[in-house]
């Protein structure tokens, strides 16, 4: 399984105005977004290695949203608790955890933190896990791809 975040992964910003990515400006419910040229098609591409889920703040406004606006491939989303009780715990990791049980998944997301490096590396000794940071100002590459692609072969070939 793979969880894709949005913001940062395929709704770029942060870069400087004389080098800006491939994409164009699209306005999502009344806030302005960059998004990027080559995300979608890079998710095609990995959806045929995994199973993609959106993990983004976006919930199911992704689906109502990217496949009309860039070609984004329709995902299932995870719903977060914006409250999750536990005071150092990341955002999304309860909602991460619940959906992903004992399943090996990796993790596009720009803001990983050292709580999701902790959780990761607790849920390695159980299901391989393996988080990919991106950058905001280029999101989702090619370079990631190869990546998350390598990531799922060796998986493939340790179990059998």
């Amino acid at each position: 399984m793979l969880l894709v975040d949005i913001d940062g992964v395929l709704s770029l910003w942060g870069f400087a105005s004389d080098e800006r990515p491939d994409g164009s400006w699209h306005s999502v419910e009344g806030i302005p977004h960059f998004l990027s040229a080559t995300g979608a098609g890079h998710l095609h591409d990995l959806a045929e290695w995994f199973e993609l889920i959106w993990c983004s703040g976006w919930e199911e406004r992704a689906g109502e949203h990217l496949p009309a606006l860039i070609g984004a491939p329709d995902l299932p989303h995870l719903s977060f608790d914006r409250n999750p009780g536990k005071a150092n715990a990341h955002w999304k990791l309860a909602a991460v955890e619940q959906h992903a049980g004992d399943r090996p998944l990796a993790w596009l997301d720009d803001a990983l933190d050292e709580r999701c490096e902790a959780w990761a590396a607790a849920r390695n000794s159980t299901a391989p896990t393996l988080l990919v940071r991106t950058h905001p100002a280029t999101g989702l590459t090619a370079a990631h791809v190869e990546q998350l692609r390598a990531w799922a072969t060796a998986l493939r070939h340790s179990d059998g």
